[in-house]
This record gives C-alpha cells, sequence and structure tokens, in this order.
C-alpha cells in the first residue's frame, strides 16, 4: 500500500464463500466454523465483540512499566466521531493504537492508569464513563465501571470516570502520556517507548496479522477470477473488498488502490473510476484490517488473463527482484540495506527492458521496497534492524509511464530467527500461477 518514497525507504459475481473454504486458516477451538475471520463474539464487549487476549495484554502492560521503572502512565482511549460533522468511513470509531494495545477494549472515552512504585510494584486501573441505557439505544453497548469489565478486561480495579482526576493529582512522578501535556509536574512522551515495543510482535499480534493477511488474499484471488476487460475498477473493487467482507474483516486497512492501463502507473492511484480495456495490466494494492491489525498486499494481473511477452518480462523481473531482497532477508538487516539488493538484482537483469537507463533508476522504480505492518499499514520501527517476530513488505515495482505499464508486487513477511516466512504465499505470484487463477474464474 501507499508505498514509501525513495528518500524513506459489467461485473461477474463470485462466490467467495467457496474460496474462504480453499483459503481458511486454522481459528482458535472456540471460533466457529465458516469465515476466515470468524470467532466467537462476546455480547457484552463494545465494539466488534472481541475477546481480550488477557495474558497478551497484561504481557505487554508489565513489559511497559518495566522500562518505565517508577512513574505513572495515562493513556486515553479514543473518541467517537460525529456523524453531523465528520467524513466517516467504515466506522464512526477505531480505537486509539496504544490504547487498544494495552487493553484490547473497544470502549470509548476511557483511560487506562498504571503505577509503578518498583518492578514488584504496579498498579493498573481501568477508568470508565459510567453507563446510559438512554444513550445506548443510539450508540450501543458501552462498558461501565462494573464487575462485567473487571471479568472481561481482566483489569482487576475498574473506577468511574469522575475519580480519575483525583488519581492523577495524587500521581507518582514523573507522568507518561502518549499526548502529554504539563499537569501536575512534567509529563513525558510516552509514544517512542510504545513505539519501540511495538515494533516486535507477540504471539497474538501474529495471529492477528496472519489472519488480516489471509482474508486480504482471499480478496485478491476473487477479483482475478472475476476480471474481465470492460470492466470498471471500481466493479473490481466492489469484488476484492466483498471478498474481505465476506471473511469477516473489520474494514478496509486503506483505501484500495485499483489501477488499470495508465493507472499502474500512479503509486497512490485511488479514484477507481477507469473503464478498462483489453491488453491493460490492473495494479491492485488492498488488505483487510482484523482485530486492529493491517495486512498490505498488491498484485498485479492482465484483465484479459493473459500477460503479453512485454508485460511478462516487466513482471518477471519484479518477482525476481523480490525473491532476491526474501533471499538475503536476515535478522539484523534493514529494509535499506533489502532495498540495495532488490535494486542490484533489477541493474544485473534489466538488459535494455526499460531502455538505454537499467529499471531500478528511480523514474522506473520510484519507491522504496517495503516497510513494516500491524496496527498501522505503515507500522512503527521502519529504521530498526530486523528482528524475529518483525512483520514487513516487500513491495518492489517498475512503471513505465509512456507505456501505461506498471508492476508492483507486495507481500507481507514475518522475519524469523533463520529468515523470513511469506504470510501472503496464498495470494499467487508468478504469471503462470495467475493466468491459472484467472482461467478458474472462466470456467
Amino acid at each position: 500500500m501507499r508505498t514509501l518514497s525513495s528518500l524513506t525507504i459489467v461485473a461477474v459475481a463470485f462466490p467467495v464463500a467457496a474460496l474462504a473454504a480453499q483459503t481458511r486458516t486454522p481459528v482458535s477451538p472456540a471460533a466457529p466454523p465458516g469465515p476466515i475471520g470468524a470467532y466467537t463474539v462476546v455480547p457484552e464487549l463494545p465494539g466488534m465483540g472481541r475477546p481480550v487476549d488477557i495474558a497478551a495484554v497484561a504481557a505487554r502492560r508489565q513489559a511497559l512499566m518495566k522500562r518505565i521503572g517508577r512513574g505513572a502512565v495515562l493513556i486515553p482511549a479514543g473518541h467517537e466521531r460525529n456523524v453531523e460533522t465528520d467524513y466517516i468511513q467504515d466506522n464512526d470509531f477505531r480505537q486509539d493504537n496504544t490504547f487498544y494495545y494495552f487493553t484490547e477494549l473497544e470502549t470509548q472515552d476511557a483511560v487506562l492508569m498504571m503505577t509503578a512504585r518498583g518492578p514488584d510494584s504496579v498498579e493498573t486501573i481501568l477508568f470508565l464513563p459510567p453507563r446510559t441505557p438512554s444513550q445506548e439505544r443510539w450508540t450501543g453497548l458501552r462498558l461501565g465501571p462494573d464487575s462485567v469489565a473487571v471479568r472481561l478486561s481482566g483489569i482487576t480495579k475498574v473506577l468511574p470516570f469522575d475519580s480519575l482526576d483525583a488519581r492523577v493529582r495524587a500521581a507518582l512522578q514523573p507522568v507518561y502520556s502518549p499526548r502529554p501535556r504539563q499537569s501536575n509536574g512534567s509529563t513525558n512522551n510516552l509514544t517512542p517507548i510504545v513505539d519501540s515495543m511495538r515494533a516486535v510482535k507477540d504471539a497474538d499480534e501474529i495471529m492477528r496479522l496472519r489472519r488480516a493477511v489471509d482474508i486480504s488474499v482471499a480478496g485478491h484471488i476473487a477479483a482475478m477470477r472475476a476480471a474481465r476487460p470492460g470492466m470498471y475498477e471500481y466493479q473490481l473493487e466492489a469484488v476484492l473488498e466483498e471478498g474481505f467482507r465476506s471473511n469477516g474483516a473489520d474494514r478496509v486497512g486503506y483505501p484500495s488502490i485499483v489501477g488499470s492501463g495508465p493507472n499502474s502507473t500512479t503509486l497512490h492511484y485511488d479514484v477507481n473510476r477507469r473503464r478498462t480495456e483489453d491488453g491493460d495490466l490492473v495494479v491492485i494494492d488492498a488488505a483487510a484490517e482484523w482485530g486492529q491489525y493491517t495486512a498490505d498486499v498488491t498484485r498485479t494481473f492482465p484483465i484479459n488473463g493473459r500477460f503479453t511477452p512485454r508485460q511478462k518480462a516487466i513482471y518477471d523481473l519484479v518477482l525476481g527482484a523480490q525473491q532476491a531482497a526474501f533471499d538475503a532477508l536476515r535478522p539484523g538487516t534493514t529494509m535499506r540495506e533489502l532495498d540495495g539488493v532488490a535494486r542490484k538484482y533489477m541493474r544485473d537483469h534489466s538488459g535494455n527492458l526499460c531502455g538505454d537507463r537499467t529499471c531500478d533508476d528511480r523514474e522506473f522504480f520510484n519507491h522504496g521496497l517495503g516497510h513494516p505492518i500491524g496496527m498501522d499499514v505503515h507500522d512503527v520501527g521502519i529504521s530498526r534492524p530486523l528482528e524475529p517476530g518483525m512483520v514487513v513488505t516487500l513491495e518492489p515495482g517498475i512503471y513505465i509511464q509512456a507505456e501505461k505499464l506498471g508492476v508492483r508486487i507486495e507481500d507481507d513477511v514475518l522475519v524469523t530467527a533463520k529468515g523470513g516466512e511469506w504470510l501472503s504465499a496464498g495470494a499467487p505470484r508468478t504469471t503462470d500461477a495467475i493466468e491459472r487463477v484467472m482461467r478458474e474464474g472462466r470456467e
């Protein structure tokens, strides 16, 4: 998606339910069979009703306070947007990432407070506004300061929101917050500490990313199978996103990019209004969000199901550059170094494909190779050496505007102790595999 700059390193319906059965990954024993993203909803929880991994969030809180050593932390939840004045897409509420990271709750207008007087003396309090049944007829269920919140959050002390001010005034110094302000002494910025923690994903986060990736793969395959010359880009987008939604996506991870023909060479094109023509390549850069974590997958395919020799040659060069970067990926390497590996592959294998310049030239490959993903599609940790548990994209591309020919291939990769694991391998990557999937949609 939204590639980093070079400086920053008539629709044919497809039965997506059948596709889900082919691509589904194992889910927890409590989850019912069905769509990839299915889970057992907890009706007492607001938002998606997704159960909290109490052990995972408790471990994150403990790790944070160990870094703080001594002091207090205040983390506010997100606020509901105003449907009268804001431009709202998908949902009118998405939880603040930092609050979600430490609670996995989708409740609004809450505050998490943690106080550490030493490594073995940490107090955690969740402050919640009172429930208002008359308002809940409009807003849906809210979490209140009661025993239900204690049980579902795993936080043993839950207090009414109106007791927060007194606790803040008496807070142990220093005070840390993601949005620091002067209050009763010094207030420190918590964000750099949390970002350093979020760069390496724990098991719960990796599970969520796997689920988001698998849902995204299902949508991409559905779009390939439905593609026909003459379809509008937004019709492909509809098939793609139906594949996400029918498999349990919470929302799209970012606005879907469906660029055909000349639009395939525009990196952040997301208007999706053009009618495709026979012979076009289509670049789809789109992904689902599940459990507040988003995938980021791009595939390029011919709208008529057959690559021309010229399209195939450019595609295979991009694919080779991506594979070279993947083969070089190890703990300790950086995204900048992998970018160099991909560009060297293009330089060494370009021949005359891009004219009198090699295809790694900024004229043709004009963005960075990739970035971390997580709760943000461009997640934290871009400049850090890779570590096991980080999840990154590898997305080389070649864009030749004069020929209206753009190719980008983007996959999500989990860094392991020995190298990398393709998370999005279920989406066909080779030209033969893409053509085979597209033929299946025509049979």
